[in-house]
């Protein structure tokens, strides 16, 4: 499959930005507001599906190939697991405890709380990198092999 017409790879390629950009939105104020990881991910991963389309499989491969792909599902199960685990060593309000704002980027009086989910958007950084390779990896199997009926049928 080479891509469709100059029209439609043009317009996708000035939409995939914004669909990616309103993606990394969902994930990364889902705690806030509806959304999340798993929304955020879906949608970026909608972003390289687009892509696929309208310039071939060829072309998706060579920008994001499958090997990378699978390797991105890993490090966001890692990171995730990693997270997981981090409650282990801080204690029970570990999830909540927002050592970003505490330790590093504001003191007192500082205007930077609205950081205000401890390590939820961390997980929800992880989960979205997740879903969106994960999605894209099972998108992308199912295009690449495919199956021709016309070429079995005899008449």
């Amino acid at each position: 499959m080479k891509g469709m017409t100059i029209i439609v790879k043009t317009i996708s390629s000035w939409v995939k930005m914004l669909i990616f950009l309103f993606g990394l939105y969902i994930i990364l104020f889902g705690d806030t507001s509806p959304g999340g990881g798993f929304a955020g991910g879906v949608i970026l991963a909608s972003a390289y599906v687009l892509l696929m389309l309208a310039f071939g499989g060829d072309f998706v491969k060579q920008n994001l190939s499958p090997s990378l792909t699978l390797k991105l599902v890993c490090a966001g199960m890692l990171a995730f697991a990693a997270i997981a685990v981090a409650g282990l060593f801080y204690g029970p309000d570990a999830f909540f405890w927002n050592f970003i704002t505490q330790k590093w980027l504001a003191g007192e009086g500082s205007n930077l709380h609205f950081i205000n989910a401890g390590i939820i958007p961390l997980a929800e950084v992880a989960i979205g990198l997740i879903v969106c390779a994960a999605i894209f990896l099972v998108i992308f199997t199912f295009s690449t092999f495919k199956f021709d009926v016309s070429d079995n049928q005899k008449e």
